[in-house]
């Protein structure tokens, strides 16, 4: 255990061991292996890395309807624990998973004798941290509206940003948004306003300056990746300020969210906690990937049902759009599909309607006999937007979901994907966790679209998969914009969006062209092995793998080889090389074979020397020309040259 008081510059396992220190609250805990420490003092908390600034002294705090937290604190005392614990994730970037972490609470309290407990944890190379309300002791109130948190993150200057902004409430198509759909901003400033003026949304990635202060890298920057984890239906979604002096603040959601129903505040039972807020540090991107903090500081709510299966699905929706769904169009999926190996068949949006209840039954009961199971797609309705698809009047209450699900299970469907949510407030999450815990009881997985960020779902909620939650392959469909940005953005997201939770982006597409004849519309801008490789580097326990019918007879067959074997889960996640909007570089380990998948988002050839000590002394199957599959030989200390082209990706398999 490191925790130092730093006065002394001391090492002392027990902060009474100081009287003075505990009066003063001048107290920091370390990581494990030193490296990471995070000082508090006077309600203020900074970060360190390697003696390094990463957050200036920034705020702590809450306003709540039982007391001002935020001010006019005496500190009282503090706990320190070592934390260690193990565990195994079905539908993550690793499958064990060790946490190591020290931990360190501090009591405050207010003149009126109220108190407020700060829980850090930190780990190598992840900040966690929480707020804690106890109950008090004359036992009223039993409850807390929190109105505010004064939390801030306060990097220091010449940090550059890779954000994503939040969008007001009810905008967007049908008034179905915020839906963290929204465009990226790589290697911005700082001091950049939100494009819609209201904050950014999880996860932030931040490049910080070696700070002049301390010299040891010069020229060098070091990565962090803030988010939350944690949100249950006890609390609202958060997101990021605007900057402002003091650094960006934790903003709750828009009062305008769900159609203005529900409070835009949280409300707690006591005591209770808030969720987790979370630092990655690295003086690489490799902590940034491989991140597994989500997860570690959550526990399960409850059992799953069965034994959930992971798999790849086809989708007709993504090109052949809505009039694709239809039972003929969608026997085709099905046999695509099955002629695959793929597990599962997505029918999208209209189905009650143009394919109906009775024939859907039907078309189940098809699918199993080829060897694959139905998704089907819902309407989170109600009052939150305007969307008109259906089916709508399922999912938004207990009685209808009850009727619903029964039927799900009674007729074979393994998943539903949810879709258009209100935004961010207590009131959404507890939609969310209700849908979830109510399909667990049917044995159905669930994937959401239109939605929030995932929050450390996969582990707390057994039967979650993934949700969309990011700008997806639909509008690489829509426009000739998106597909030319669709090598940026999804060389992103393996740093900013998908290091946090799974992702649900809808590829990979292997039309040339955007259009059902596979000839008209506008022309996909990446190469096939870009597309493949997608299916390595976006992760998600059930991904869609958006191949058409066609595609059977067009594509090489050692595209079709590979497209039938390629996992969704993965024991080992490994970070190579890359930078954000540009490229990436990782390796995957399912059971004994890795996968070593590379994007190229640029306009230009990529020329790369890269470490791969996994594959050391191997000769491997590369994946780089759309024309022929080749061999390559890593040499003996697991160095390997490579040309990925633009807008190419490259897989490397053993």
């Amino acid at each position: 255990m490191k925790t130092k008081f730093l006065t002394f510059g001391l090492l002392f396992l027990v902060c009474g061991f100081i009287p003075q220190m505990v009066l003063a609250g001048h107290v920091a805990v370390s990581s494990p292996d030193g490296r990471l420490v995070v000082t508090v003092e006077n309600m203020k908390y900074s970060v360190e890395y390697d003696g390094l600034l990463v957050i200036r002294p920034s705020a702590l705090g809450l306003k709540t309807s039982m007391g001002d937290f935020t001010q006019g604190l005496r500190y009282v005392d503090c706990q320190e624990n070592p934390i260690s614990l193990e565990y195994d994730m079905r539908q993550a970037k690793a499958k064990h998973i060790k946490y190591e972490a020290n931990q360190l609470v501090l009591d405050y309290q207010t003149a009126d004798n109220l108190r407020l407990q700060v829980t850090f944890q930190v780990s190598n190379h992840d900040v966690a941290f929480r707020y804690t309300l106890p109950r008090p002791s004359k036992d009223n109130p039993k409850r807390a509206i929190i109105y505010k948190e004064n939390t801030s993150f306060d990097f220091p200057d010449g940090t550059k940003t890779f954000l994503c902004p939040q969008i007001g409430p009810e905008s967007g198509w049908e008034q179905t948004k915020p839906s963290y759909e929204e465009e990226y901003k790589a290697d911005d400033e700082m001091q950049v306003k939100s494009k819609f003026g209201h904050g950014y949304t999880f996860p932030c990635l931040f490049k910080v300056p070696i700070s002049p202060i301390s010299l040891k890298s010069p020229g060098k920057n070091l990565w962090a990746l803030v988010s939350e984890t944690g949100v249950s239906s006890a609390y609202c979604g958060s997101h990021l300020s605007d900057w402002q002096e003091g650094g960006y603040t934790i903003a709750f959601p828009d009062k305008g969210e769900n159609n203005g129903f529900g409070s835009e505040f949280a409300t707690i039972p006591l005591p209770g906690n808030t969720p987790w807020r979370t630092i990655t540090v690295g003086t690489t991107l490799k902590p940034i990937v491989e991140t597994t903090v989500a997860y570690d500081v959550v526990e399960p709510l409850y059992a799953p049902s069965e034994n959930y299966k992971p798999g790849r699905y086809t989708w007709s929706w993504l090109i052949w759009q809505d009039k694709s769904i239809n039972y003929d169009d969608q026997v085709k999926f099905i046999d695509l599909a099955s002629s695959m190996g793929y597990e599962y068949c997505l029918v999208d949006n209209w189905w009650d309607q143009n394919i109906g209840r009775k024939r859907i039954a039907e078309l189940s009961r098809y699918a199993q006999s080829k060897g694959v199971h139905l998704l089907l797609w819902y309407n989170s309705n109600g009052f939150w937007n305007d969307a008109p698809q259906t089916p709508r009047d399922c999912m938004n209450t207990a009685i209808a979901r009850e009727r619903e699900m029964k039927w799900l299970k009674s007729i074979g469907v393994k998943g539903i994907k949810v879709d258009f949510f209100g935004g961010d407030k207590q009131q959404t999450i507890q939609l969310y966790e209700d849908i979830l815990s109510d399909a667990n009881r049917y044995g159905l997985q669930v994937i959401f679209h239109g939605c929030t960020l995932p929050r450390g779902w996969e582990r707390m909620y057994p039967n979650f998969v993934g949700s969309e939650a990011v700008l997806a392959s639909e509008n690489v469909y829509f426009t000739d914009y998106h597909a030319n940005q669709e090598g940026f953005e999804l060389t992103l997201h393996p740093y900013i969006r998908n290091a946090v939770a799974a992702m649900d982006w809808g590829g990979v597409i292997m039309n040339k062209y955007l259009s059902k004849d596979n000839k008209s519309r506008h022309r996909r801008a990446t190469n096939d092995i870009f597309e493949m490789a997608t299916g390595i580097t976006n992760q998600c326990a059930v991904n869609c793998i958006a191949m058409q019918p066609n595609n059977l007879s067009e594509l090489p067959q050692f595209e079709l080889d590979f497209l039938r074997n390629v996992p969704t889960t993965w024991d080992e996640t490994c970070f190579i090389d890359g930078y954000p909007g540009k490229f990436v570089v990782m390796a995957r380990r399912h059971g004994n074979d890795w996968y070593i998948a590379g994007l190229n988002g640029t306009q230009e050839p990529l020329k790369l020397n890269l470490d791969l000590p996994m594959l050391a002394g191997k000769t491997c199957s590369l994946y780089i020309d759309e024309q022929a599959l080749k061999q390559a030989k890593v040499n003996k200390k697991g160095q390997f040259k490579v040309t990925i082209p633009a807008m190419g990706g490259m897989i490397i398999k053993e």
